[in-house]
């Protein structure tokens, strides 16, 4: 099962059929997406479920309804054990950015980060999950899904926000600053630091 954030909330693609309690189900084959997605965007429908009998086609056929923006982001930790959030429009966040043409998912992680924070020697420890959002740009709802990545680095110059992407501040929080900054972020950077947390 995939979960895909329309303004914060879920749209799960799933190959089971569900019981409508708090939610409502649409087939994904006859879905007008757009529809679907004006009205979560509207706070009409909070909760929905997309159904499609093969799980392996779901999110190819997600695609073909809605056009995809490729990004790639970074879990930067330093040699403190902290790690790196922007805070932009008025929530914490995690450095992150579209692709740019030929490159690899790995090197557009990397210069998003180094973009956004001015953070550099950093180093891809592993790779993460990826997240899934709709946003809209140009008036055209897109589906932006997110490579991230685990990086550390040595850094311990300043950090610069980049002020052409709106970003306010970026700071090295600790363990226990995260779980605050996680209570005004999105549901995606939660879904991540869940699932970092599951494999420690």
């Amino acid at each position: 099962m995939y979960k895909v954030f329309v303004n914060d909330k879920p749209l799960f693609l799933t190959n089971q059929v569900e019981k409508e309690t708090d939610f409502q189900m649409f087939l994904l084959e006859s879905v007008d997406i757009e529809q679907l997605i004006k009205k979560m965007f509207n706070n009409k429908v909070h909760k929905a479920f997309l159904y499609y009998p093969d799980e392996k086609e779901i999110l190819k056929k997600l695609k073909e309804k809605i056009p995809v923006a490729k990004a790639g982001g970074g879990l930067v930790y330093n040699t403190n054990g902290e790690v790196l959030f922007i805070f932009r429009n008025g929530k914490w966040d995690l450095p992150k950015g579209g692709i740019e043409k030929g490159e690899e998912i790995e090197d557009t992680a990397i210069r998003e980060v180094e973009e956004e924070t001015g953070v550099s020697g950093l180093k891809i420890i592993q790779k993460l999950q990826k997240t899934y959002h709709v946003f809209k740009r140009n008036g055209v709802y897109k589906l932006k899904i997110t490579h991230w990545f685990e990086m550390k680095t040595n850094y311990k110059g300043g950090l610069i926000g980049q002020k052409n992407e709106g970003i306010e501040k970026v700071a090295w929080l600790k363990p226990e600053e995260i779980k605050d900054a996680l209570t005004n972020s999105y549901e995606n950077i939660k879904l991540l630091f869940e699932a970092v947390e599951v494999e420690k």
